[in-house]
């Protein structure tokens, strides 16, 4: 039997051109919401005389989402597993302080470190609510090796909840975290902050975040969570 020839790499006009496509649709997406944008529109907006490029590059606008969602996703997952392998190589019991500063510190620095303006946290926030992606999303962000040591080994772990509870906390939290970030980003994007703020801004948005998840893990768990 034939072994089939391996998949010739995408040229380097192709990578331009796909980078191009992911960053227009998460900013037109992430402006408008995915109702109001057409992938004819984001063809338009990316320079591309093809308007079929997004089905060319993506096979379709749902394919194209997801690509966006797992650059946004790896990207933060590199910042945070790096933490959680820190922290969890330690002998010592890990706090909540620490364990929610896993969950947030990598996107506050995702956002400080990158190019304003951002579209990642409003994609973010587009995408979790819409019905065709709400659970791939959720998937993707909860199947990441870091959030799968931090629910297993930290300070606020599965095992630790009644049934049914873990599903209602982990909802609370990505409403709490996702839409917090959004509004952040808008809030700068629009110039209802000034960017000379927007380093203290999003360190202040991530420590009120810990905080705040703190409370919420004691709240529902008591000292049962450590």
């Amino acid at each position: 039997m034939r072994t089939p020839a391996p998949a010739a790499p995408p040229s380097p006009r192709s990578v331009v051109a796909r980078t191009k496509l992911m960053r227009t649709a998460e900013r037109l997406y992430a402006e408008k919401g995915f109702a109001n944008v057409s992938v004819r529109q984001i063809s338009e907006a990316a320079g591309q005389r093809n308007n079929s490029a997004v089905q060319y590059h993506f096979n379709g606008r749902d394919e194209l989402i997801k690509a966006i969602l797992s650059s946004y996703t790896d990207v933060i997952e590199e910042r945070r597993i790096a933490m959680v392998e820190t922290l969890l190589g330690t002998d010592r019991a890990v706090t909540r302080e620490e364990h929610f500063a896993c969950l947030i510190l990598p996107g506050v620095e995702y956002h400080i470190e990158a190019a304003a303006p951002t579209w990642g946290a409003r994609f973010f926030a587009q995408a979790i609510v819409e019905p065709a992606l709400r659970e791939y999303v959720i998937q993707e962000q909860l199947n990441t090796p870091s959030l799968r040591m931090l629910n297993t080994h930290g300070a606020v772990r599965r095992k630790d909840f009644p049934p049914g509870l873990f599903q209602r906390y982990s909802a609370m939290v990505r409403q709490l975290s996702v839409h917090a970030f959004a509004e952040l980003e808008y809030d700068l994007a629009n110039g209802r902050i000034e960017q000379r703020e927007a380093a203290a801004r999003w360190r202040l948005l991530g420590q009120d975040l810990i905080t705040s998840l703190c409370g919420l893990s004691s709240a529902l768990l008591g000292e049962a969570g450590r």
